[in-house]
């Protein structure tokens, strides 16, 4: 089912654009390239209604704000709303700062989004309003745990349904609602958290996944999710004595790239709810 998924973004190669922080959009590009689609990146005003005009795809990442990228960001999910385009939020450090919490509300009001992706901890701040997070980490209180699933799941499922969005939330499991299932997901490597922007990689490859499976979104969600997991498994599998985290990143976007069908049917490791 989801290795389907993966195969699918070979054969489209979806265009991604990509409104992103710049600690990452390098990165992103690579990944995005890795899984077989197309990125392109863009947040002047002024450009990104046509830019994501010709895209099948928009990926709005909140990592890095200053005013001139916000009016990009509410131009081009706009402009991608009125084409039916696909919609991707991550609402980066959600919860950090005032201005980050207000944009990220403010877009979701606005926008009308088909994934929203982030820790835990941003999407609680996301439901409540407010919150707090440890920088762009998940807060500790917060972390999923097999003790707080039962829990975590019932959130989840319910800010989907209010939302109207596809809720993904990563972090050591991961959670991928519509609001009636939810995957529960269990690939990755803690040590994936030693690098930067892994999530930020995951939020331009999901947008890709779903572009292109536009009659199964949430599975297309949960096999973007494995697809990064897995690929950390199989990048650390790899690491050899002095490597590090340059090594490890560059071996999970080599893992995403040979990434097939049949690899992430054998390497996933969920259950629905």
């Amino acid at each position: 089912m989801l290795g389907n998924c993966v195969e699918q973004v070979r054969k489209t190669v979806p265009l991604v654009h990509n409104i992103t922080n710049y600690v990452t959009v390098n990165d992103v590009a690579n990944v995005l390239l890795a899984c077989g689609g197309s990125p392109i990146m863009s947040d002047e005003v002024k450009d990104v209604e046509d830019i994501t005009s010709i895209c099948g795809g928009l990926n709005i990442n909140i990592g890095t704000l200053n005013e001139r990228t916000i009016a990009g960001m509410f131009a081009a999910g706009r402009k991608a709303n009125e084409l039916g385009h696909v919609v991707l939020l991550d609402p980066v450090g959600a919860g950090a700062s005032a201005l980050r919490t207000k944009t990220a509300m403010e877009l979701m009001k606005e926008i009308r989004f088909d994934v929203i992706r982030g820790n835990i901890s941003e999407i609680k701040t996301l439901v409540q309003g407010s919150g707090s997070t440890k920088g762009v980490d998940a807060d500790i209180a917060d972390a999923v745990t097999e003790e707080t699933l039962d829990g975590a799941v019932a959130f989840v499922k319910e800010f989907a349904k209010t939302s109207g969005s596809i809720i993904a939330v990563t972090g050591a499991i991961d959670l991928v609602s519509d609001g009636e299932r939810c995957f529960v997901i269990r690939n990755g490597r803690p040590e994936m958290g030693r690098i930067t922007g892994t999530g930020c990689q995951l939020s331009g490859m999901m947008t890709a996944f779903v572009t292109a499976n536009p009659k199964q979104k949430l599975e297309a969600a949960a096999a973007a999710v494995c697809t990064m997991g897995l690929a950390g498994e199989i990048g650390f599998s790899r690491m050899q004595a002095g490597d590090g985290n340059a090594t490890y990143r560059s071996r999970i976007i080599d893992a995403i790239y040979n990434m097939d069908g049949e690899t992430l049917e054998k390497g996933a490791r969920y259950e629905v709810r």
